[in-house]
């Protein structure tokens, strides 16, 4: 790496916590290696009680927080979740009830805490739903009683994708730009931009290949940006994107990972711009 260029910080943050023991298991492993600064829970899961403790020692090491959550099977065994698609449709054409809708953004916040004993160290959104009309603005009032006078207050995911591509561009129209407004209005902290984004689908190599360019990507900024991903120590037979968590957790796992951000002049760190060493 060259002494001249500037080190870019990245939150590296695991999706879907809980949501089945492989994926559970392998993001703990990563967090011991050092190779994550943020994780995000699938509190719904009836997993999460018993998987928060292995989550405890790392309480110092990373970012744990809510994966606000409205298109998985626990959300729709509940009686309010949908498919992605329907949920789309309702933001586009303004159908969600607010206050439905800050009631469960209130129960996932207090099925996390419960377990976590704290208070979220951030908010994102399973599929993005965090950021699209109808929840976010329900999500922001809920946020600003609950945590507007905490310091620090959890930061947000912004799901503003640096990258090219259909995929990206409907997950910034969904709402992206509008969820950045409201927290530069409110001086709330929020990470963006989100890198991360594919198809779930290819070999190690093709992922390795697709994070050497995320980390590329990273804008050398004063602020960190985002790049999610899905690990899972191997895949549960049940699970759609199995395949690729334990693809994700090979390379993540990997010496190949440390030396694509060395290459990259690439630090992970916490939302609250605290390095962490990577070994």
């Amino acid at each position: 790496m060259s002494a001249e260029r500037p080190i870019k910080s990245v939150v590296m943050c695991a999706d879907d916590y809980a949501v089945n023991a492989p994926t559970s298991q392998g993001i703990v492993a990563l967090c011991v290696l050092g190779r994550l600064s943020a994780t995000s829970v699938m509190v719904h899961s009836p997993r999460w009680p018993q998987d928060a403790p292995a989550l405890r020692d790392m309480r110092e090491r990373i970012d744990v927080g809510l994966h606000l959550d409205w298109t998985s099977a626990f959300a729709k065994d509940r009686g309010f979740g949908q498919g992605l698609g329907a949920v789309m449709v309702r933001a586009v054409l303004r159908r969600f009830d607010r206050q439905a809708v800050m009631d469960e953004v209130q129960r996932q916040l207090d099925a996390f805490e419960a377990q976590w004993q704290a208070p979220p160290d951030h908010v994102d959104g399973h599929q993005h739903v965090q950021q699209f009309a109808g929840l976010r603005e329900a999500l922001c009032e809920v946020l600003l009683r609950r945590y507007g006078s905490q310091r620090p207050r959890p930061w947000l995911r912004v799901s503003l994708v640096a990258q090219a591509g259909l995929k990206a561009q409907v997950i910034t129209a969904m709402g992206a730009r509008a969820f950045q407004g409201w927290a530069q209005q409110h001086h709330w902290p929020c990470v963006a931009p989100l890198l991360g984004a594919y198809g779930f689908d290819g070999s190690v190599n093709d992922y390795r290949q697709r994070m050497q360019a995320w980390l590329l990507d990273v804008p050398a900024q004063a602020q960190p940006a985002l790049i999610m991903c899905h690990p899972g120590a191997s895949a549960q037979a049940d699970d759609e994107i199995g395949a690729a968590r334990a693809m994700e957790f090979a390379y993540l796992a990997s010496h190949d990972f440390v030396q694509d951000l060395r290459d990259a002049g690439v630090r992970l760190v916490r939302g609250s711009g605290h390095a962490l060493p990577v070994e």
